[in-house]
């Protein structure tokens, strides 16, 4: 297991001497930084601790115009070792990394008081109580404090064993979470292409792997991890991965995801650690990982705020970011993603509903509460946020707070009634007329709330599922069955029809309520007597064409032809080419 720290304190007080001391590898790796003797890039080594572990450092920088390069560093790892010098003591830049460390909620950590040999012990004493003083104000808290020496080599191995208590036993790794690998350098090795460097703080990576980057696919060509060619690297870990693929403009901010996996957010909620909302400037950087984007700032209540995001980025429930003022060069509040997926504000007084909203929420990803919220939500989206799936879905990916999924059983049934109750003649209210009343995102969802009512024909039935005619219509329906009792297959024509007041609309009810057989547009008969049509083509001892089965039945064409249909449809009778059909065994 390998774990990961970072260095952090003001230039120039020797925190790369000290790396460099540790580890007996160079951090300042650019030419321009060791020209100029200034780590003006993220630098990386590593060394192997008493106990046997694996420590991989990520020396950031400290100058002050590049307080956005440290927060690249600080942002993906764990712990974090702040050094102060104790010829200098502490300066503003110390301070403006203990507030970064402090807005993203860092723990673990430990005090390092460097260039020891430059000053007496009692000024050192103090440099290093002031320190712990600061320090133990901020999430970090209380940490073991080392005098140490990078150049002369005093309390390097004290600083060592500090280290891997530290470090401690490693967590249980989570080798099956979905990969989210803030890059945090680019470059291209030739005849090997693109590769990226980050710290894998959960999942895998394998040789082999594709890996969302940039809005395509990328294959991973090859892995080392501490300058060592690896198969599969897994968290937590410093990893360079070799892409075959990614985009040209790949860099430093970007991520490599697991695909699938993850929803890009251009709007948060989130609660506020530092200045309260109000005051906060509306205008900050976001900076989450290694990635550092523009936002808007909307104050809800007096600790949280909606974030509006200039370029997307994959967040999920309970990530903790920071926002940087560059213009007054501080860090006024760090973050914890509430809600990646907000509801747009569509009234007055949205927002302050929304404030009270997020007041109980932790950040802690809570399946069962967030289903509550949602009420509906598909189980790959939930994922996504970064929140536990609570229960089996209801239809296909669907999940479904259980009170509202009554309650939409409740309103469906109530709605089915209603449209009974008001069109006794057509009882079944239409599908699609229930999904909209309920507002239903997914038929399938419909599908399931429909278990156990009848449905037919596009349609759902709740107590009366036979359609009840009212008595002018029942008369006129009277009046048809009289006539087609004594010429059974001459369906009246239209304009009688028209007579007795029997709309299309009134036909298809007495047919649902088994009163008419319709065959089509205006045509109805009797109702079995389909069946009895096929006895009397039976009769015919074979084949027949249509104006054979006209004249046997005695009707016109007008109904012989949609009748035939029925019959084929039936399987009372089957087609033997384009002219003739016979009966089949079921009619005799």
């Amino acid at each position: 297991m390998m774990h990961v720290v970072a260095t952090a304190g003001h230039v120039d007080h020797g925190k790369s001497t000290l790396v460099r001391a540790l580890t007996g590898m160079e951090p300042d790796r650019l030419e321009e930084e060791r020209r100029r003797g200034l780590t003006i890039d993220l630098g990386f080594a590593w060394t192997t601790l008493p106990g046997g572990g694996r420590l991989a450092f990520v020396d950031v920088p400290g100058h002050e115009r590049l307080v956005a390069t440290m927060l690249a560093g600080v942002g993906p790892v764990p712990a974090v070792m702040v050094v102060v010098a104790a010829d200098q003591g502490w300066q503003r830049q110390s301070q403006e990394h203990l507030a970064v460390l402090d807005a993203l909620g860092v723990r673990h950590g430990l005090l390092a008081v460097t260039r020891r040999d430059l000053t007496d012990e009692a000024a050192a004493n103090r440099v290093r109580d002031d320190a712990l003083a600061r320090i133990a104000a901020t999430s970090l808290g209380k940490v073991e404090p080392v005098m140490v020496s990078g150049a002369t080599g005093e309390g390097v191995e004290e600083l060592r064993a500090a280290l891997e208590r530290l470090a401690g036993p490693p967590p249980p790794p989570d080798d099956g979470a979905d990969v989210r690998l803030w890059v945090d350098r680019v470059f291209t090795i030739r005849g090997r292409g693109t590769v990226v460097t980050g710290t894998l703080g959960a999942g895998t990576i394998r040789v082999g792997d594709r890996l969302a980057a940039g809005g395509g696919l990328a294959r991973v060509r090859g892995l080392q991890s501490l300058k060592e060619d690896r198969r599969t690297v897994g968290a937590v870990a410093r990893v360079a991965v070799n892409l075959h693929g990614a985009p040209e403009e790949i860099a430093r901010g970007d991520a490599l995801l697991t695909p699938g996996r993850w929803l890009t957010a251009d709007v948060i909620d989130v609660r506020l650690r530092g200045d309260p909302a109000r005051d906060l400037p509306r205008e900050l950087i976001l900076h989450v990982g290694s990635a550092a984007v523009p936002v808007h700032v909307r104050p809800l209540g007096d600790d949280t705020a909606r974030i509006s995001l200039r370029r997307p980025l994959p967040l999920r429930v309970g990530d903790i970011a920071l926002l940087r003022d560059p213009g007054r060069h501080r860090v006024p509040a760090g973050v914890t993603v509430l809600d990646v997926r907000p509801e747009p504000f569509a009234r007055r007084g949205a927002a302050a509903a929304r404030a009270r909203e997020l007041a109980p929420l932790t950040g802690r990803p809570d399946g069962a509460a967030e289903l509550r919220r949602r009420r509906l939500i598909t189980r790959a989206d939930l994922v996504a946020m970064g929140v536990p799936v609570p229960r089996e879905p209801v239809a296909g990916d669907w999940l479904a707070d259980p009170a509202h999924w009554e309650r939409l059983r409740e309103r469906l049934v109530a709605a089915v009634e209603e449209h009974a109750a008001a069109s006794p003649a057509d009882p079944g209210l239409p599908a699609d007329a229930a999904r909209r009343a309920l507002g239903l995102p997914d038929r399938a969802l419909l599908d399931a709330l429909a278990a156990g009512l009848r449905r037919r024909d596009g349609r759902i039935y709740g107590r009366t599922t036979a359609p009840e005619l009212p008595p002018a219509v029942r008369e006129a329906v009277d009046a048809v069955r009289r006539e087609l009792a004594e010429t059974p297959f001459r369906a009246p024509e239209a304009n009688r029809l028209a007579e007795l007041g029997l709309t299309p609309k009134m036909l298809a009810a007495a047919a649902a309520a088994g009163a008419l057989l319709r065959l089509g547009d205006g045509i109805v008969l009797l109702p079995g007597d389909d069946a009895r049509a096929a006895a009397l083509l039976a009769e015919l001892g074979g084949t027949f064409t249509l104006s054979e089965a006209r004249r046997a039945l005695g009707t016109t064409r007008r109904v012989a032809v949609p009748l035939l249909e029925h019959l084929d449809e039936r399987g009372y009778t089957v087609r033997v080419d384009d002219l003739r059909r016979r009966c089949t065994e079921r009619t005799t």
